[in-house]
C-alpha cells in the first residue's frame, strides 16, 4: 500500500464512537438467549464476543444491528439510543460468515453497492471503492468477479464492502469460519490491521479462542446470555474471572490442591493465587500447559508428581505430552518439540510445575 492511499484512508475514515448494551434481554420462547447484557464498547477498540454455542453472542451482535428487536434494554451508540431504528438507519457495516458478495457484479461493484444506495455520485464511490480495497490489498482483483477469487479474497471483499460505507460501527460475525486454517489467520490479522487503521468501532463474534485472543482489545466470554468476563485477552487467560471462564478458555490441567495463607499446595508444590481471598481448603488448581515442565524420572523414583507418558501430539515447533498421575489425575504439558524426545509413550516422567500464580476451583 502507498503512502499516499494509507493517508487518505485515514483521514476519510470516521472516529469511533462508543457503544454500549444494556440490561439486553432476548428470549426465544421458553429459551433465554440474553439474560440481562451489560456491554460497552470503548470508542475505536476491537471487542470479540467468544463462548460456545447458543451462548447469546450472536444475539447480541443482532440486536447491535437491528436485525432482531430486544425484549427489554436498550442499544446506544455515540449517545444516540438506536433501539427503536430500523438497521439502514444505524449505519452499522457487517460482515458474516457468509460472503454474499453479488455474482454479476466485480469486486468494485460489490464494494460500491451500499454507496449507490446511498445515492453517492459515480465518481465518489468508485473513488472510496478503489480506497479500501486497496486497503484490503484487492485493488489488481476490482474487476474480478466472485467465482474468479478464493474464499479469502471474497472475504476481504466483503470487508471491503462493509468499510465503503464509513460505517459507525463494523460487525462481523463468525467472518472466517468458513476458510480453512492458513488463510484464516493471515485474514484474521488483515482484519485486525485494517481495522486498527481505519479506527471503526468493532464488535467481532467468533467461537474460536485462537482468533478473539490473537486480535482482540477487549475479550468478552459468554455464558447462558450473560457477560462472565470482559477484559484484555491476557487477563482472561490468566486472570480469568469465574471456574467458567478458568474452564473454558485454554488447555489445562486440573490438579487436587489444598489453599491456606494465600497459597495453593499442589501436590507438594507451593503456588501463588490469582485471587488471594479464595477460601481455604481443598480445591482444584487450573495449571496452563505452558507451566508445566517434564524430566526423566529415575529409576524406582515415586511421589504425586511422577507418571506414566499416555499420550504424545506433534504440533509443529511445540508438542503436547500427557502424564497420567494416577489418583491425582493427568497433566498436560506443553514443550518444544525438540525437547520431547525423551517422553516416548510408556515412559515414566517427573512433571515440575513452574511457580506461577493458579486459579483454584471447587474440588471436583
Amino acid at each position: 500500500m502507498t503512502t499516499t492511499t494509507t493517508t487518505t484512508a485515514t483521514a476519510t475514515a470516521r472516529a469511533g464512537v462508543e457503544v454500549r448494551l444494556e440490561q439486553l434481554r432476548r428470549t426465544y420462547g421458553s429459551v433465554t438467549a440474553l439474560d440481562g447484557l451489560d456491554l460497552v464498547l470503548r470508542p475505536g477498540e476491537m471487542v470479540a464476543l467468544l463462548g460456545p454455542s447458543g451462548c447469546g453472542k450472536t444475539t447480541a451482535l443482532r440486536l447491535l444491528a437491528g436485525l432482531e428487536d430486544a425484549d427489554g434494554g436498550r442499544v446506544v451508540v455515540g449517545g444516540q439510543d438506536v433501539t427503536r431504528l430500523p438497521t439502514n438507519k444505524r449505519g452499522m457495516g457487517m460482515v458474516f460468515q457468509a460472503y454474499s458478495l453479488f455474482p454479476h457484479m466485480t469486486a468494485l461493484q460489490n464494494v460500491a453497492f451500499g454507496l449507490r444506495l446511498r445515492k453517492v455520485s459515480d465518481r465518489e464511490r468508485t473513488r472510496r471503492a478503489g480506497e479500501v480495497l486497496e486497503l484490503v490489498g484487492l485493488s489488481a482483483q476490482a474487476d474480478r468477479y466472485a467465482h474468479q477469487m478464493s474464499g479469502g479474497q471474497q472475504q476481504r471483499v466483503a470487508l471491503a464492502r462493509a468499510l465503503a460505507i464509513q460505517p459507525t460501527v463494523l460487525l462481523l460475525d463468525e467472518p472466517l469460519s468458513a476458510l480453512d486454517a492458513k488463510v484464516r489467520a493471515q485474514l484474521r490479522d488483515e482484519i485486525r490491521r485494517v481495522q486498527l487503521e481505519v479506527g471503526t468501532t468493532t464488535l467481532f463474534v467468533t467461537h474460536d479462542q485462537e482468533e478473539a485472543l490473537a486480535i482482540a482489545d477487549r475479550v468478552g466470554v459468554m455464558n447462558a446470555g450473560r457477560l462472565e468476563q470482559l477484559a484484555p485477552p491476557t487477563d482472561v487467560y490468566h486472570r480469568p474471572s469465574s471456574s467458567f471462564v478458568a474452564e473454558f478458555v485454554g488447555l489445562s490441567t486440573k490438579l487436587p490442591a489444598t489453599v491456606a495463607g494465600g497459597r495453593a499446595d499442589v501436590l507438594g508444590v507451593s503456588l501463588p493465587l490469582v485471587d488471594a481471598a479464595a477460601p481455604p481448603g481443598p480445591a482444584r488448581a487450573v495449571v496452563r500447559p505452558e507451566a508445566v515442565g517434564l524430566a526423566a524420572a529415575g529409576p524406582g523414583e515415586t511421589g504425586p508428581l511422577v507418571g506414566t507418558v499416555v499420550a504424545t501430539s506433534f504440533l509443529g515447533a511445540v508438542s503436547r505430552v500427557t502424564v497420567d498421575l494416577g489418583p491425582a489425575g493427568q497433566a498436560l504439558a506443553q514443550l518444544p518439540t525438540s525437547d520431547v524426545g525423551g517422553f516416548a509413550v510408556g515412559s515414566r516422567a517427573l512433571v515440575t510445575l513452574r511457580p506461577d500464580a493458579v486459579v483454584v476451583l471447587p474440588p471436583a
